[in-house]
């Protein structure tokens, strides 16, 4: 009797089991559409305000306006008037535009600086600002506050989302994978007022937002927090490796969100690739991680010893020490998809080693655009390649105005008397015009107005209207306004420079010795007369004939275009050009001295044109041969 009631207490648990192993079947099926669906449902918002980009721009404004109502800053301009009920929201885009002048970021500084010493009145925005966002310095050479709130965190989340999800069409990940992910947070500070400082990537890092990225596109990263708000790259980037490796066998791609630091971080294992194998070997974790937080972190990982996989990841470096390191990723990760990262503006530099790196069969597929104030557009066709790529602008972001621009034509210098050429650059301007009157082919400055508190903003990035999906432009990326070498009439950008390098970089790679330039950037001299161009190489490699350089240095100097500099070079009033090589690890010292004042790797752009005296002071010190152009301007 007691046996047979064993055996049906026997039966009822296995039927329990079944019926619990049915439904956890059932929920993992109900997850996986729920995730497809999700995808599904925020393409087709996209579709849906991309088709109505207009109105959907109007709106935005008038929905920016009605949180903002009264702010000390916009007072400036409407006085105590009620403008968003005063009239309709068509009027009031117009009344707006009219009426609130263009704004930089100098116009902002003072309310900032009040908000950071704890002033809450709505000073910007109704809603109360408690964090700051510092950027990275390393575009204008200073730091400067940008506000961050909610908004700020959400429009992040929600461009992930979108992207991953045209990601996903063409490049289908397995649910449940990992992201090898090299993502740096630098640590916050509180200003006298209270308010919490940081890096907009730090405040992103930390936010709930991105901890739900994770749960709805079911892609997890390999590090934990710990690691990721370490506050010491170095430390960072070794466990990142370490934990990539231990899950090899999961990471669907690779990403960071420049590819200088995907660079870095592979230049970093061409190194340290021994000690971390034997960090697997042994399920142990090296001295050099000493932050105790950090190490318990990556140890109740990695604790468990690996000696097959440190075996196997041996013998695959091995054999790409003796090939240059070429196709690393793809041997290393095999069932990455492929590697996603900004590539396009100062990061295409970096494209031909990340290329190596990646090998020939590897997807890079370039990430979003954005700025620390805005998120601007998304990448919706992720298999072009990062030189062909296309930001598609996403209209509930921001308010968005573009400044129609027109290159000075030859030697018609005159014409900037009469025009507006706002930055000493190269460019004439038109009125601003809203999204829906862009043209196809026209170059503009954007314009931000945002739920965060800036209105009529100039950002300083030119682009160009490459098409438009639905009725959304989509855009190139061009150069920013105010990265200019210029001496006496010349006029030169980030974007003319990269195409001279690139010209002496060809000679290199022409040349006998197997040599490449690992960074660069450049100074406009005139602390003596003529002034002139210094250009600065890092290179690695064989070691270079003088002579293959001294032809480097004479085919940038002829290889810019700019009529002002060509004139200037034929005149002499504009001297030869000066290539400075220095030695290895100098930007790796620049790169530190942005992250001892507060930067974070992850933002970290090497500045290509500076005046900065403490960077000129480390690139001067540290070089180590110098040659001028021959070359007659001719």
């Amino acid at each position: 009797m007691r046996e047979r009631e064993r055996e049906r207490e026997r039966e009822r648990e296995r039927e329990r089991e079944r019926d619990r192993i049915k439904k956890s079947k059932l929920a993992t099926m109900s997850c996986m559409k729920s995730c497809e669906e999700y995808r599904n449902d925020i393409i087709e918002w996209f579709e849906d305000v991309a088709g109505r980009a207009g109105d959907v721009q109007t709106e935005t404004l008038h929905r920016i306006l009605e949180l903002n109502c009264g702010v000390e800053y916009l007072k400036n301009f409407f006085g105590d008037i009620n403008y968003v009920k005063e009239v309709d929201k068509i009027a009031l885009e117009s009344l707006y535009t009219s009426s609130v002048p263009l704004s930089s970021h100098a116009d902002f500084e003072p309310y900032l600086q009040r908000i950071a010493d704890g002033e809450t009145d709505p000073l910007i925005t109704q809603e109360p600002i408690t964090t700051l966002s510092l950027s990275s310095g390393t575009t204008e050479g200073r730091q400067k506050y940008v506000p961050f709130t909610h908004h700020s965190s959400n429009t992040t989340l929600q461009i992930f989302k979108l992207a991953a999800a045209y990601r996903s069409r063409v490049y289908p990940t397995r649910e449940g994978g990992r992201i090898l992910e090299f993502i740096y947070s630098s640590k916050c500070f509180e200003t006298r007022g209270g308010v919490t400082v940081g890096t907009a990537t730090t405040h992103v890092y930390a936010s709930d937002e991105f901890k739900i990225k994770q749960q709805q596109t079911k892609s997890f990263t390999c590090s934990p927090k710990e690691v990721i708000s370490s506050g010491d790259y170095t430390q960072s980037t070794y466990c990142h490796l370490l934990l990539g490796l231990h899950f090899s066998d999961e990471i669907e791609y690779i990403t960071s969100t420049f590819a200088y630091s995907l660079v870095q971080a592979f230049r970093t294992f061409q190194e340290i690739w021994r000690e971390i194998c034997n960090d697997l070997r042994e399920g142990t974790l090296s001295s050099r991680i000493t932050i105790q937080d950090v190490r318990k972190s990556v140890l109740d990982i990695v604790a468990c010893p690996n000696p097959s996989l440190a075996s196997r990841v041996e013998k695959k470096c091995n054999e790409l020490e003796g090939n240059d390191w070429a196709g690393l990723i793809s041997e290393i990760w095999p069932n990455a998809k492929y590697v996603n990262s900004i590539m396009t503006g100062s990061m295409q530099p970096y494209l031909s080693k990340l290329r190596h790196y990646a090998g020939g069969g590897l997807p890079l597929v370039s990430g979003d655009y954005g700025s620390t104030e805005s998120w601007i557009g998304v990448n919706i066709d992720p298999f072009l390649p990062p030189e062909k790529v296309t930001f598609t602008v996403i209209p509930t972001f921001s308010y968005f105005e573009f400044i129609p621009l027109r290159r000075r034509i030859n030697n018609n210098y005159q014409e900037c008397s009469s025009k507006s050429c706002s930055g000493g650059d190269d460019f004439i301007e038109d009125d601003p015009i809203p999204l829906s009157r862009v043209k196809i082919g026209q170059e503009y400055e954007i314009v931000l107005t945002t739920f965060t508190g800036l209105y009529r903003y100039r950002l300083g990035d030119v682009v160009e209207v490459a098409g438009f999906y639905r009725n959304t432009p989509k855009l190139n990326y061009i150069c920013r306004r105010n990265l200019i070498l210029t001496v006496n009439i010349d006029k030169n950008t980030e974007r003319d420079l990269q195409l001279v390098v690139k010209r002496g970089s060809q000679i290199l790679k022409t040349s006998a010795s197997r040599t490449e330039i690992v960074d660069f950037t450049s100074h406009a001299d005139v602390a003596n007369q003529p002034g002139h161009y210094v250009i600065y190489w890092e290179i690695e490699g064989e070691a270079v004939e003088e002579g293959v350089l001294r032809d480097c240095c004479r085919e940038m100097d002829a290889s810019f275009v700019d009529h002002g500099y060509v004139v200037s070079r034929k005149s002499n009033s504009i001297g030869p050009l000066e290539l400075r090589i220095v030695e290895r690890g100098t930007f790796k010292k620049i790169l530190e001295y942005f992250i001892s004042n507060g930067a974070a790797l992850s933002q970290f752009k090497t500045p290509r044109c500076t005046t900065n005296p403490v960077l000129l002071k480390i690139l001067n010190d540290c070089t180590v041969c110098k040659f001028y152009s021959t070359s007659d301007g001719s």
